[in-house]
């Protein structure tokens, strides 16, 4: 599974960005606009996490520039007939926290205002994630609906965490492991850390 990708940004699209990453191969991630907005200018670098679909005839990538709005969207995707495409739609309304603050007070009618989101969509979603976000904390998004800990600003122990997470280890155990792990880049940092994971 790929957790998260690092590149240079090589294009940018109306829906997608383009990351070329060091091995020389360029990934397509479609994104909300949020995410978009945020990334830097092309041939700068970013990292955004990441979620794989995979149906019999395509496997689509898509990137999330924080932690919380991949959170959402993997949420998003256990409300019935809500797919990859229509979860990022929903995450286009706004930042996280706006998008949660919505669900969890009900508003259907601004969610019938997502392109594909009808009202029964729009009920369901409610209905389904009403009482898991309500009361969520606010994860600190900005004015302009940016993630207070953006990946695209993440530190190599950021990605290192991020990717040990999502090799399977539990939070706890890439905690500590991150305590004692040395490297520069998060490439180092994570092989450090699985060599000392083995003994």
């Amino acid at each position: 599974m790929i957790a998260l990708l690092r590149g240079a940004v090589h294009e940018h699209r109306a829906d997608s960005v383009v990351l070329l990453t060091s091995g020389g191969v360029g990934y397509v991630l479609n994104c909300s606009n949020t995410t978009l907005a945020a990334l830097p200018p092309a041939g700068e670098e970013v990292t955004l996490l990441c979620h794989l679909a995979v149906r019999e005839d395509a496997m689509t990538l898509f990137g999330f520039g924080s932690e919380p709005e991949r959170d959402l969207f993997h949420l998003l995707l256990t409300v019935q007939a809500v797919g990859p495409k229509l979860a990022l739609a929903v995450l286009s309304m706004g930042g996280p926290d706006d998008v949660a603050t919505s669900i969890a007070g009900g508003d259907a009618k601004r969610l019938q205002g997502v392109p594909g989101v009808g009202k029964r969509t729009a009920e369901r979603i409610v209905s389904e994630l009403q009482d898991k976000l309500a009361g969520r904390a606010p994860v600190g998004t900005t004015g302009t609906g940016k993630a207070a800990r953006s990946v695209v600003t993440a530190t190599p122990t950021d990605e290192a965490r991020d990717g040990l997470l999502g090799l399977g280890l539990a939070p706890d155990e890439v905690d500590t492991l991150l305590a004692v792990a040395h490297g520069e880049t998060a490439a180092e940092i994570i092989a450090d850390a699985l060599r000392r994971s083995r003994r």
